[in-house]
């Protein structure tokens, strides 16, 4: 992704955040500058992968298969110091802008509809060899649990969430003529370098073509404490 299109997607997301009535904490508008005067005091932030996170799975076309999340807070998987068990992220999804199958091994999630348009997840067990099961599926949204079919797509209207347990393959994508989604995820402590399992190869942490300088950094990108 060049950078200019990672700078674009961060101002759209500001500008769909403060439309939503969403505040974004201080750290989101750091830019390379501001992240030179940050002591050891801001580790947490680098330790724990808050903030910026924006990719196209390797697709070439953020707008067709992509995510912009922005993490809010988070645990950590290694380190005891940091004592959250839970994370929470800021997901935006636009119309038909596919999340591709996963699933995750440890954690558990909530996907809330917080407002715009209507969020498409379908769902699949998986099978021991991390394939699509065609068994069907427990869904649980907002204390009603049932079961469904395998493939099950289930409609998120604004104020609406599913539960989503390890092991659960997932998709999801806003649906055509309702509007960009402002989605909340609410989870166990979440580390997306070791706990997600795509069913196809993906391009998880995007290239960068470096255009233009960058207007906030991704969270793989804050420079560590100096001394």
């Amino acid at each position: 992704m060049k950078r200019s299109e990672l700078n674009q997607i961060m101002r759209n997301a500001v500008e769909f955040t403060k439309k939503m009535g969403f505040h974004l904490p201080p750290f989101a508008f750091w830019g390379p500058k501001d992240w030179e005067t940050k002591g050891k005091e801001y580790d947490e932030i680098r330790d724990n992968m808050l903030g910026w996170d924006i990719t196209d799975f390797g697709s070439g076309d953020f707008y067709k298969v992509g995510l912009l999340m922005f993490t809010l807070r988070n645990g950590n998987f290694y380190d005891k110091k940091y004592i959250k068990p839970y994370c929470e992220k800021l997901l935006i999804v636009e119309e038909e802008q596919v999340t591709p199958y996963h699933f995750h091994w440890k954690k558990m999630e909530d996907i809330i509809n917080r407002g715009g348009g209507n969020l498409l997840v379908q769902v699949y067990n998986s099978t021991e060899d991390e394939k699509l099961a065609d068994t069907p599926v427990l869904i649980s949204v907002d204390g009603r649990n049932y079961t469904a079919p395998a493939g099950t797509i289930v409609r998120l209207t604004p104020g609406e969430s599913i539960t989503l347990a390890p092991g659960v393959y997932h998709q999801f994508w806003g649906e055509k003529g309702t509007g960009t989604v402002l989605v909340g995820e609410v989870s166990k402590v979440n580390d997306d370098r070791v706990d997600n399992r795509f069913l196809e190869p993906v391009g998880r942490f995007p290239e960068i073509e470096e255009d233009e300088e960058p207007l906030y950094l991704l969270y793989t990108e804050y420079p560590p404490a100096k001394d």
